[in-house]
């Protein structure tokens, strides 16, 4: 017994009479009882999106989503020159007409650009000013693909999203090359995210 406090029956030299800090075993398992919950919840949410942030893929506007209109302008440039017989100056808005659809054709490629990450899709926007704006995949809720006659011929095709995001619940991506590929691997991402999140919530 303590000379200093008779009441305290902890004596030192009784080995018998160990502190349970002394053993690691006893403070592993009193850890992990007396952890707080909302610790140990964002311990394995953060534990649930660590890892590197790797890109899936990458991708912009594919001009082969405009033959449907180069088809058009190509029966207009037949229509002008079969009237240039009869008035010759029809035949000079021909080339006004191709560059303006070039043109048309270039801002749009050069306004919209795509990336597929482990964890984010981002998608920027605009030519003169650049936004980029993020869904976290995780919070994708429904991927679609859209394609009519000349889509399905040429491989392209819009891809819709539709998420819990409050800036964009319904993002709709026009013009991807191997649009069924694209979409698999946004679905994909996805899927990946919720199990893993899944799996660390339950083992919360």
């Amino acid at each position: 017994m303590d000379a200093s406090n008779p009441n305290n029956p902890f004596n030192p030299n009784d080995p018998g009479q160990q502190s349970q800090s002394d053993n690691p075993d006893n403070a592993a398992v009193d850890g992990a009882y007396n952890q707080d919950p909302q610790n140990k919840f964002a311990a394995g949410k953060k534990k649930a999106g660590s890892g590197p942030d790797e890109q899936i893929w990458s991708g912009g506007y594919s001009a082969v989503d405009q033959s449907g209109s180069f088809i058009i302008l190509t029966l207009i440039t037949i229509g002008l020159i079969v009237g240039g017989v009869f008035f010759w100056p029809l035949v000079f808005a021909i080339p006004v007409l191709w560059i303006a659809q070039f043109i048309r054709v270039w801002w749009i490629k050069m306004g919209v650009s795509y990336e597929l990450t482990t964890r984010r899709f981002m998608h920027e926007h605009g030519v003169i000013k650049r936004t980029t704006d993020r869904i976290e995949v995780i919070d994708i809720d429904d991927v679609t693909v859209e394609q009519g006659i000349l889509d399905r011929m040429f491989n392209v095709g819009t891809i819709k999203i539709t998420s819990s995001d409050r800036t964009h619940p319904e993002l709709r991506i026009p013009g991807i090359k191997d649009v069924k590929k694209v979409a698999l691997m946004i679905d994909d991402a996805r899927q990946e995210q919720r199990d893993r999140r899944g799996v660390y919530i339950e083992s919360v």
